[in-house]
């Protein structure tokens, strides 16, 4: 039985055939789900300076012959879809509420890269979507082809209680995407010692000698446990060390790995695991991320 009953795609005004429509429709088809394709206009970006509302409506009219264009082609190919074109100056706000109201249970939306410069000064969508949304968010940057092949679970060891909860869900979630797309599960952890030890003993210096081997030694017995548990061969675990946003971005780069399946818990500060890691990740140009929800 599929997770996902309906899939919510977010698409710019100029958006067609990106990687992050390829990747819903191909998960529509693998799993029956309802495919509800979303063109958001942002009111406030697009036309604040125009002097009349010409260009407006002739974009407005492309996109909506567009999407019935889109629909009918998908529904030809046996897909249950809806369109609907969003004209807001809240895209944020909008997504959210309608992902809510429709009862979506995954939100796909192709990777905005932004430049440094702009993401201090405002936090990126896609930020704000990993942070705020209530549902699983696929991030997509690029596909090798439409179903994923190769799907790492990425667990967070240094976390206990809610965090080993986590680890569960993420491992849950990650085998039930690839039981759909008849995919490779992996199992991957970045052991960070110097990470683990500042959150251990606060802000001070690493003094003790052979700290940083008891760590690894220690995170990677349980590293194996869950492998063990999941039944997880011993060539798809994956224990890589150092900081984790590189290390990870190495392992995307090097590896054939198509998602990488990650957690957050809703209304958490950009921070973490999430914040400091999953945001930063998602700048490789091939990383595709899930971001899932906590269930508690």
């Amino acid at each position: 039985m599929s997770q996902f009953k309906r899939l919510f795609v977010m698409l710019g005004p100029q958006m067609r055939h990106t990687p992050a429509l390829q990747r819903a429709a191909a998960l529509a088809e693998s799993s029956g789900a309802l495919l509800d394709i979303n063109v958001f206009v942002d009111d406030v970006d697009t036309f604040g300076l125009m002097s009349d509302g010409r260009e407006r409506e002739r974009l407005l009219s492309d996109n909506r012959q567009w999407l019935a264009d889109e629909a009918e082609q998908l529904g030809n190919a046996g897909l249950d879809v809806s369109t609907e074109l969003l004209l807001t100056r809240d895209p944020l706000g909008s997504a959210l509420e309608r992902v809510e109201r429709q009862g979506c249970d995954l939100l796909v939306k192709d990777v905005q890269h932004e430049p440094v410069l702009k993401r201090l000064l405002v936090t990126p969508l896609d930020w704000q979507l990993l942070k705020d949304s209530p549902v699983a968010v696929h991030l997509v940057s690029d596909i090798r082809l439409p179903l994923p092949r190769q799907i790492a679970a990425a667990v967070d060891l240094n976390s206990h209680g809610a965090g080993e909860h986590l680890d569960e869900q993420v491992i849950h979630s990650a085998r039930a995407l690839a039981l759909q797309c008849n995919a490779e599960l992996h199992l991957l952890h970045v052991c960070d010692a110097f990470k683990t030890h500042i959150a251990d003993f606060g802000a001070g210096t690493v003094t003790m000698p052979g700290f940083d081997g008891s760590v690894r030694t220690a995170q990677r017995a349980v590293f194996n446990r869950l492998g063990d548990h999941h039944q997880i061969p011993l060539e798809r675990r994956h224990f890589l060390e150092g900081p984790a946003i590189r290390a990870i971005a190495e392992f995307v780069g090097h590896s054939r790995a198509d998602v990488i399946v990650m957690g957050s818990h809703r209304h958490d500060a950009l921070q973490t695991y999430l914040g400091g890691t999953t945001a930063h990740v998602l700048e490789h140009p091939l990383c595709n991320v899930l971001a899932i929800k906590v269930v508690r």
